[in-house]
């Protein structure tokens, strides 16, 4: 494909007048990339993303979160004993990362409420799996084998 002197007027002004890359491909018979990356060597002003579909904006600061007693939080496995539930909240490389700390479940890391959360008895697999799974063919039985 080759640009003439022509086409890349063309393609200045549809840009200027706001058209997007596959619009104006179509219009002088190219494709959407062809458009973008001569728009690119051009140096155009660029645009914002049409997939995000607004205007390029910054994203507002994220509200600080509000302060917790340390006393409240667990902030170090090495601090947790050994009947404190190991829960992480957050993520480990925050400053605010900590672990639940409720008395734990004899036998297991976590709280009441977090081992409800983390182990999924037999039961309610089981009962998930039947309402998921169709119900089960009627096997058909030959004359001969009667």
């Amino acid at each position: 494909m080759s640009w003439t002197d022509e086409k890349i007027e063309r393609l200045k002004e549809l840009w200027d007048q706001g058209l997007s890359t596959a619009e104006i491909g179509r219009e002088l018979g190219v494709s959407k990339n062809a458009v973008v990356g001569k728009s690119h060597r051009l140096a155009l002003k660029p645009r914002p993303s049409p997939i995000s579909g607004k205007a390029a904006v910054k994203a507002p600061k994220p509200k600080p979160k509000p302060k917790v007693k340390e006393s409240s939080r667990v902030y170090d496995v090495i601090k947790l004993g050994p009947q404190m539930c190991r829960w992480p909240f957050g993520d480990p490389g925050d400053h605010d990362f900590h672990f639940c700390g409720k008395t734990a479940t004899v036998g297991k890391p976590y709280c009441d409420d977090h081992c409800a959360v983390a182990y999924v008895t037999k039961s309610s697999s089981r009962d998930r799996d039947r309402s998921a799974s169709p119900p089960a063919a009627t096997p058909i039985v030959s004359p001969s084998s009667t």
